[in-house]
């Protein structure tokens, strides 16, 4: 913002930051990026194994336009002198030379049935929006893809999460005051997928080179696989959420309550009175309560397995319908 000064017949110039605001993205529109991410998986990842790369763009009103990005190279415990700052800074500079859109947008990372939503991807996340407030983080499940449909969503923190982390104050009174459960933790963000025409042309002709067995792969009616793996990763969570909710009620002396309850009832049995109550504060010193930041997470990445879950029951149950409505067909011709 430009402001006007007049003194006397002196005109000052002067510039004024704008107020900070909070961006809000209508949409994210991917040009050509959808099948690098993919290039990258399938020749670096494997099984569980998670790519990640960078994210480059710019933002076009409420829009963020990603045109191009570059994955993060794989280096193992020897490349120990491995500077992955300097990576990027070295990249987007070659970028900039070859008049190629170098502005850094976020980052991009591949899952494993669904199973993203993280500490790591939390603390990354949080850097990145917090030093570039437009940048969001494309998460692609490859497992999903192969069964039929692309799977690639955008994701931001929301704006009450982002303060929280500022503050870091993570406790369950902290997290209450906020207003922060699970189901307001991310944001989705509409991903627009758009192409060129070249890459449309070939896209035409690799479907038109197909043979028909991959054609019709996509109304295969096993998915039990795919179907137990999602619920045994689930039941895993529901397991940690137990542990996570138990150390929480643990962190008060139970053990001496319980001692207490037992030896009054046994006196209540032999007919004398009940030891007094004591005052716990007095005999213990209250320990701090845990975090509850790690349970949200567990929280959110069960709600994320069910939604998985569900869109792809509903799915089969289609393909179910489908089938049974040709044998009908077929048994009637």
């Amino acid at each position: 913002m430009i402001c006007i000064k007049v003194y006397g017949l002196k005109i000052k110039l002067y510039f004024v930051p704008d107020p900070p605001a909070t961006k809000f993205l209508s949409s994210v529109s991917v040009f050509q990026v959808v099948m690098k991410i993919i290039k990258h998986y399938q020749e670096e990842g494997q099984g569980s194994e998670v790519v990640q790369g960078v994210l480059l763009g710019l933002v076009v009103e409420d829009r963020l336009e990603i045109t191009n990005c570059f994955p993060f190279p794989q280096h193992t415990e020897d490349d120990a002198d491995f500077d992955e700052v300097q990576y990027q800074m070295e990249m987007m500079r070659s970028l900039r030379h070859v008049n190629i859109d170098h502005l850094h947008v976020g980052w991009y990372q591949s899952t494993f049935y669904g199973s993203f939503v993280s500490r790591a991807l939390l603390d990354s996340q949080f850097s990145y929006q917090h030093a570039i407030e437009e940048s969001v983080v494309l998460i692609y499940d490859p497992i999903k893809t192969a069964q039929g449909s692309l799977c690639l969503k955008a994701y931001r923190l929301t704006p009450k999460l982002m303060e929280i982390c500022r503050e870091k104050d993570f406790s369950a009174d902290g997290l209450k005051k906020a207003s922060v459960g699970y189901e307001n933790m991310f944001e989705e963000v509409p991903i627009v997928i758009k192409n060129s025409h070249l890459i449309n042309v070939l896209l035409w002709e690799l479907e038109d080179k197909s043979t028909a067995a991959d054609k019709h792969e996509l109304l295969n009616l096993s998915s039990s696989t795919h179907l137990e793996k999602s619920l045994q990763m689930l039941m895993d969570r529901v397991d940690e959420m137990s542990q996570d909710i138990n150390n929480c009620l643990f962190f008060i002396p139970l053990q001496y309550i319980q001692r207490r309850q037992q030896e009054n009832a046994q006196r209540q049995s032999r007919g004398e009175p009940p030891l007094p109550e004591e005052d716990l504060s007095k005999m213990f010193k209250p320990p701090q309560p845990p975090p509850r930041m790690d349970t949200l997470l567990i929280a959110s990445q069960l709600s994320t397995y069910c939604q998985t879950i569900k869109e792809f029951t509903s799915q089969n149950l289609g393909k179910l319908f489908m089938a049974e409505a040709l044998q009908g067909t077929s048994s009637y011709s």
